[in-house]
């Protein structure tokens, strides 16, 4: 069940507003929906160190009671927070829509519908591998350690420690769980178990000395002041003996597991393998979609885009010259010429992040003609971790802390830079940093007066469709590709990639489509290489329906926008349209268009 991961994802701490002096009465009996909320969501977060910690507001203060620990992984700590979620959406229930108002009223919509799609969610308790080739706690929290937490003084060093102990014993919980699931007929299908395996291992190899949990930890420790030569020597050996006696252990023992059940694992792509698997799915599209629409309707969507999107890839790729073969194969000829390649060396590494964080200027330069509030939250531009890269998708983003302590990172995969040419580098700077997922979630820390729950996002088809509608207008509205054409036929490449996805996603899991079929297709549509489209495949395969939510969001927040330009005309402005969106926060697609409609009405009335 992966209820855990999804509230960890979704939800944010109140702890430091029971400081700042909420009573009794408030916590027991709750008379506002912010209140209501605010209560729920701090009742999670209490129970998450990981959580707190990523969102940087008492890590290291008096009021640090988490950041020694992690999570309860156990069976029946998904019971009680199945319990909490069933409480929170009864406590809910007190409140009467119908006379609520404004931004309480939208905020009891955007939770009660949160709430009601856990809950549904939740109910299938062996619904997905919840350890995989790209994310679970294997891979998950040695990220966390050596990324998310904060070493800044000696006492943070000894809850690091804490941690790594920790890690050992979460790691026996998720093997037994792991365990449990493929007692109850879920067992991943036997590529995916090879690829988990296979990352696993490249993480201990080499041993406690060479692991990342031990060797990034020097460096922190050279930069607290006073801290003795001998105090950091233990440290570290501290470090590497816990990694050597409890986290190595832990993994082979999973790595035993997983080779064990790789015996009699089958090769079916598809979620409908498992127990319930299509309720599961048909779950699993209403979450990332936030929509009601059948698989069906979705693949024939998808199968619509890519027609679309080949054409207009065509007419450039003629107008460059290029007019022999498919439009795939004459993209995989552009994407394999080497005067578009960054060497793939060190030097190769730092000179494509230097050409991101002057893409991200140049956005920038441009971005206060088209939005009101600018984030003032800091980007970084990082490479995804080496022990992670194999399975690791091409780019992705972590917003920043809430106290600003951890600015924004846009984490790019650079295991083999021709995966990137220069001209596919615009339109997934556009993506995950600026006017992207950084505007968005930046944008999001900085609402005020509403539920701590709606300055994050757990709304993939909002937060994503968000990111893939912010290329479009980097072309369509900011001119960015006025004089680059080549990055104008990168950036349909990559709608083009989440095009497929909607075909591929449903294909696999509602159509029966094998591995092979899926990679097949996308191939032949997308022109990417492929080791990239085997990684995103067996993404897909892990996470079924979250694919969907990118072009389903786009395309639900273009429509959004024509019905306002259509009905205000001459008075429709984009700045205001971006704020609106923007500032109230990710939400379900069928509330956010009511947003829409209803801002519309209040511009015609002056």
């Amino acid at each position: 069940m992966k209820l855990v991961l999804k509230i960890v994802g979704g939800l944010v701490a109140l702890l430091a507003l029971f400081v700042a002096g909420a009573s009794v009465w408030f916590w027991f009996y709750p008379v506002t929906v912010n209140n209501a909320v605010n209560k729920f969501t701090a009742e999670f977060a209490m129970d998450t160190p990981e959580l707190l910690t990523g969102l940087g507001m008492i890590d290291n203060t008096p009021l640090d009671f988490h950041s020694g620990k992690l999570s309860d992984y156990t069976k029946a700590q998904d019971e009680k927070n199945l319990a909490r979620l069933k409480d929170a959406r009864a406590m809910m229930n007190r409140f009467d829509p119908e006379r609520l108002k404004g931004q309480e009223k939208l905020s009891w919509e955007i939770s009660t519908w949160f709430l009601d799609d856990l809950i549904a969610q939740a109910e299938f308790e062996y619904s997905g591998y919840r350890v995989n080739q790209i994310s679970g706690p294997t891979i998950d929290l040695p990220q966390f350690l050596t990324d998310t937490h904060v070493i800044k003084n000696e006492k943070s060093v000894k809850r690091y420690i804490s941690r790594l102990n920790e890690f050992g014993r979460v790691l026996g919980e998720v093997t037994a769980r792991v365990e449990d699931d493929r007692a109850h007929g879920v067992v991943p299908p036997d590529f995916i178990i090879a690829k988990a395996i296979n990352v696993m291992k490249t993480f201990i190899e080499g041993g406690a000395e060479k692991n990342p949990l031990v060797t990034t930890l020097a460096p922190k420790l050279d930069k607290i002041d006073g801290l003795s030569a001998e105090k950091k020597a233990a440290y570290v050996a501290d470090a590497a003996k816990i990694v050597g006696d409890r986290i190595i252990p832990g993994y082979e023992a999973m790595i035993a597991l997983f080779e064990d059940m790789a015996a009699t694992a089958t090769h079916d792509a598809g979620i409908w393998r498992i127990p319930d698997g299509d309720k599961i799915y048909a779950a699993a599209l209403h979450s990332s979609t936030s929509t009601d629409m059948t698989a069906d309707e979705i693949h024939a969507i998808g199968v619509a885009e890519v027609a679309r999107i080949e054409s207009e890839m065509d007419a450039i790729l003629v107008a460059q010259g290029l007019t022999e073969g498919s439009v795939s194969a004459r993209v995989k000829q552009l994407m394999a010429d080497p005067v578009h390649i960054f060497p793939n060396t060190d030097e190769g590494r730092k000179e494509m992040l230097s050409y991101l964080v002057e893409l991200n200027d140049e956005v920038m330069a441009k971005a206060g003609a088209y939005f009101i509030t600018l984030p003032p939250q800091k980007l970084e531009i990082v490479r995804v971790p080496e022990y992670s890269q194999d399975s690791s998708p091409g780019g992705y983003y972590n917003p920043p802390a809430l106290d600003g302590s951890r600015p924004g990172r846009f984490y790019i995969n650079q295991k083999n830079t021709a995966d990137n040419p220069r001209w596919t580098l615009p339109t997934l700077l556009y993506h995950e940093a600026a006017p992207g997922h950084h505007f968005q979630l930046s944008a999001s820390q900085l609402i005020k007066d509403v539920p701590l729950l709606r300055k994050v996002s757990p709304f993939g088809a909002y937060s994503e469709g968000w990111a893939l509608y912010a290329e479009r207008i980097a072309k369509t509205d900011m001119n960015m590709y006025a004089s680059d054409p080549l990055g104008d036929l990168g950036r349909l490449q990559a709608e083009m990639f989440r095009a497929v996805r909607l075909v591929v996603d449903t294909g696999m899991h509602a159509k029966r489509w094998s591995r092979e079929e899926a990679i097949a297709y996308m191939l032949d549509k997308t022109g990417n290489t492929e080791d990239e489209v085997t990684r995103e495949i067996e993404r897909y395969v892990v996470w079924p329906g979250q694919a969907t939510s990118y072009k389903t969001g786009q395309l639900a927040i273009l429509k959004m926008r024509a019905k306002a330009e259509a009905e205000l005309g001459e008075a429709f402005d984009l700045k205001r349209f971006h704020e609106l969106v923007l500032m109230n926060g990710a939400m379900p697609l069928g509330i956010l268009e009511k947003t829409v409609d209803d801002w519309v009405a209040d511009e015609k009335g002056g």
